[in-house]
């Protein structure tokens, strides 16, 4: 990977991982609401930021239920990036000890022949073998009976994307759990 390459994917690289024992190398933007954090989610994305989106630690609960983890070398492109585009945080905040670090949204077990991930509140449950949406469950908003309408009983490959038909708190969790599943069998 060239210099270029290393500043625009961030310290983390490849696949979100963080380095090893280690997240003073990250920052967290904290929004005022879930459609703020999803326009700067996809502003960031589109740039080619490696970016990823978690809860709140406990100690910063401001604005919405969800954060931004982020790069903390790249704070200064990142939020001229941002202002441009009109999305701007409320606050960054540099993760210095494990008191600041976001929390993990996701969840996943796995019972057998049914695979299970949690992001935040909504739950997507499939059968391993067809990769067919089994159950979505969660969630206190009124399009969860909608986007489980739309997609239990369709595989994942066939069912709508939880994004493009829902627009909710809950709907934006939903999707979070469908991209971390349809990761999961992919790598399987």
């Amino acid at each position: 990977m060239g210099f270029l390459s290393f500043l625009k994917n961030g310290i983390r690289g490849g696949g979100g991982q963080a380095a090893e024992g280690t997240k003073a190398d990250r920052g967290i933007l904290i929004f005022e609401s879930t459609s703020d954090v999803i326009r700067a989610e996809n502003c960031l994305k589109a740039a080619g930021w490696s970016v990823r989106v978690m809860g709140p630690p406990p100690e910063i609960q401001r604005g919405c239920d969800l954060v931004i983890e982020f790069p903390l070398i790249e704070r200064l492109e990142i939020m001229r990036l941002l202002d441009h585009a009109s999305a701007s945080p409320l606050e960054m905040v540099p993760v210095t000890g494990p008191l600041l670090a976001p929390v993990d949204l996701f969840q996943t077990v796995d019972y057998g022949g049914w695979l299970m991930v949690r992001a935040a509140n909504m739950k997507i449950c499939i059968e391993k073998a067809t990769e067919t949406i089994v159950n979505i469950s969660g969630g206190g908003c009124p399009d969860v009976p909608y986007l489980a309408r739309e997609m239990v009983g369709k595989s994942l490959a066939e069912a709508p994307r939880p994004r493009e038909i829902g627009h909710t708190l809950c709907g934006y969790a939903l999707e979070l759990a469908h991209e971390e599943i349809c990761r999961q069998c992919s790598a399987s």
